[in-house]
């Protein structure tokens, strides 16, 4: 089969020949037809996540069909997705707890486990999702990351009304419609002169959209950062209210500066979010469909995954890149 591989950390993806995995006990092999690419990808390229054995086949947002290893629940043809969180050992304190999230001994698909830049995949068949049929793969794959991070920061927000969205990307695009169903206000937060992705905010609903370091015109009830940009925490502290949150919403920061105490202090509170739960999955993509989300994508070939990848890292799309793999 085809698949686009990490030899080495700081390389480009290098198109290779591997051979089509055979599912384990426990396992189902799927046929991909698309896979979303994340900036969790780019950090992998980048060496910013803890280092493992090379080479590797990322890509965690994977529709396709289950090709063997069929049960009741997931028959041969079903149309599956399958997310970040690839495994965990159903025995830990976490798992017992209802926040298998935090397992230590997780599997990530995509970097512990074999990832969707491939033309095949084994995984888990408990972390593997149905979802519809009646959809272009291309348009499912964005939810099963930039929707379920975003989904699983909006649970850390409780009730708030006004929420600011740092980094307006994938993730943001689905859950500005998240909010817009739930009646919830947003405030859009880009990098300075980009109008591009402020006017697509406003164009979703947005109350106000400007530059990260410019004040919303009130006070805000909670801020998702989703930009790997470490000074944007002290900033959202300064925007949100007295009790309100801050969530980061991604897997890789860089530092954040020193502040102030002064912008912590009221019982304001920092998050971060770890990954997601199957019951996230069961719920946000139940949601996707009443709402139902439309994600706004840019296909790639998988040969072309690497331009992929350096339009995410040059800040140059406004919603999610997708590998096309099964024509």
């Amino acid at each position: 089969m085809r698949a686009m591989v990490l030899a080495a950390r700081g390389r480009p993806l290098e198109a290779w020949t591997l051979k089509r995995p055979r599912p384990a006990p426990g396992q189902v092999l799927i046929r991909i037809e698309a896979c979303g690419v994340c900036r969790t990808d780019l950090h992998l390229l980048d060496g910013e996540l803890p280092a493992f054995p090379y080479p590797l086949t990322p890509g965690h947002q994977i529709v396709g069909r289950v090709a063997d290893g069929a049960t009741d629940a997931l028959p041969e043809g079903c149309r599956v997705g399958v997310p970040w969180l690839g495994y965990t050992c159903g025995q830990c304190a976490f798992c017992a707890g209802g926040n298998e999230n935090l397992c230590d001994a997780a599997g990530f698909t995509g970097y512990t486990l074999p990832g969707g830049f491939a033309e095949y995949v084994t995984a888990d068949r408990r972390y593997c999702f149905r979802i519809p049929d009646d959809a272009p793969a291309e348009s499912l794959a964005p939810l099963l990351c930039a929707g379920l991070i975003g989904y699983r920061a909006l649970s850390m927000c409780g009730g708030a009304q006004r929420i600011g969205l740092y980094g307006f990307g994938a993730a943001a695009h689905v859950l500005a419609q998240v909010l817009g169903y739930q009646g919830r206000a947003f405030y859009a937060f880009t990098r300075d002169g980009d109008h591009a992705a402020q006017a697509s905010a406003l164009a979703l609903g947005a109350a106000w959209a400007g530059a990260s370091d410019v004040p919303p015109p009130q006070a805000l009830d909670a801020a998702i950062i989703f930009a790997p940009v470490g000074r944007l925490v002290p900033a959202a502290l300064a925007a949100v209210r007295k009790g309100g949150i801050v969530v980061c919403g991604g897997i890789h920061m860089s530092p954040i500066p020193e502040f102030d105490y002064a912008l912590l202090w009221g019982e304001r509170r920092i998050v971060s979010v770890a990954n997601l739960t199957r019951r996230d999955g069961t719920e946000f993509l139940d949601l996707a469909a009443r709402i139902p989300i439309r994600t706004q994508t840019e296909s790639f070939a998988l040969a072309d995954a690497n331009t992929a990848l350096e339009r995410i890292r040059r800040g140059a799309l406004t919603g999610s890149a997708v590998l096309k793999v099964l024509d």
